[in-house]
């Protein structure tokens, strides 16, 4: 099994089959457009434009599960992203990343790589550790499901989950991991 086992609702309605992602780094990410890691949008399209000519592209998920960060309609946020981050790279319509309702990729990504923790030394840690652990420490049951927006997949040119990184490890933390994959598949 692998990520091209899966398809997901485009922005535009029409549905897409992920293997159609077949032979590139693909970095799959859950978004919310009002959380304190939605900066990250910014981030992530300068990783897009940077390496898409070389077979990297990003797949954006929004969810409305992590305290309501995405409350608007899909058309809302594709709007936003482009306006406010210039995103291009391919988002998706909103969907749930956890709980029963999942989507059935994210579900199979988050039991390929279980959650190792949130990187505790980046600044908004300092609030979104106490958050979750007074108002949803059921998210912490599990060492599988995701546990807060801007949760990060890097799935090989294989459909083979390589590596997760959670909302606390900045776009810019995974360059050496994407030129990597890029450079292995390019051998």
């Amino acid at each position: 099994m692998s990520i091209f086992d899966f398809s997901a609702v485009a922005m535009n309605g029409k549905r897409t089959l992920l293997e159609e992602y077949k032979g590139k780094t693909v970095l799959i990410v859950n978004t919310a457009g009002r959380c304190g890691f939605t900066y990250q949008y910014k981030e992530l399209q300068s990783l897009y434009d940077r390496y898409k000519d070389k077979g990297f592209v990003i797949l954006g998920f929004p969810c409305n599960q992590f305290d309501h960060q995405e409350p608007d309609s899909n058309k809302q946020i594709e709007i936003s992203c482009m306006i406010n981050y210039g995103v291009n790279f391919p988002l998706f319509q909103k969907i749930d990343v956890r709980d029963d309702n999942a989507h059935p990729l994210f579900s199979y990504l988050s039991h390929q790589k279980p959650f190792d923790g949130f990187n505790e030394s980046h600044p908004v840690s300092k609030i979104l550790i106490p958050l979750i652990n007074e108002k949803h420490p059921e998210y912490l049951i599990d060492e599988h499901s995701i546990k807060w927006n801007f949760t990060k997949f890097l799935i090989d040119p294989n459909g083979k989950v390589v590596k997760r990184f959670e909302c606390t490890s900045d776009p810019i933390d995974m360059e050496q991991d994407i030129e990597k994959l890029l450079s292995e598949a390019s051998v």
